[in-house]
C-alpha cells in the first residue's frame, strides 16, 4: 500500500462563519450567557429541607438567604460539592452542584450533630 503525501497533514478546517453573525437563539428567548449568569443566583430547596424548616420554625430570612447564597458560591470556587453551611444557630446541608439545600438544623437543638458525605464547611 502506498502513502499518499500530496494530501497537507493537520486538522480539516470547518465551516466557516460570517463575521457579525449572531448566534443561533430561540427567537425571544433569553442567550446563554444570560440564562447561565440567572441560573447561579439562586439557591433552591428540596422538598425535606422545605418540611424540615417549616416543621422546626427555623428563620431563614432574606439576610440569611443572602449570606447562604455567597456561601455556595464561594465553595463552589474552591470545588465543593457537598457542604455544611453554619449561618448562626442554623446549620444548613447543600450540595454545591445544584444549589440546593438538602437539609437544615437548629444547631443548638439538634441531637445528632454527625454529618456524613460533606466534603467541606462553610462559616457564613
Amino acid at each position: 500500500m502506498a502513502i499518499d503525501r500530496t494530501q497537507p497533514l493537520g486538522p480539516v478546517p470547518g465551516p466557516t462563519r460570517q463575521s457579525g453573525q449572531a448566534p443561533v437563539r430561540m427567537a425571544g428567548g433569553p442567550s446563554f450567557q444570560e440564562a447561565l449568569s440567572t441560573a447561579g443566583r439562586s439557591v433552591h430547596f428540596s422538598n425535606h429541607a422545605q418540611k424540615r424548616i417549616d416543621r422546626r420554625d427555623l428563620d431563614i430570612d432574606a439576610g440569611r438567604l443572602d449570606r447562604l447564597n455567597s456561601a455556595i458560591t464561594r465553595a463552589a470556587e474552591k470545588g465543593a460539592r457537598s457542604s455544611v453551611v453554619l449561618l448562626d444557630d442554623l446549620a444548613v446541608v447543600v450540595d454545591i452542584r445544584d444549589r440546593k439545600v438538602v437539609t437544615a438544623i437548629n444547631a443548638e437543638a439538634g441531637k445528632e450533630r454527625v454529618f456524613t458525605n460533606i466534603d467541606s464547611v462553610v462559616i457564613a
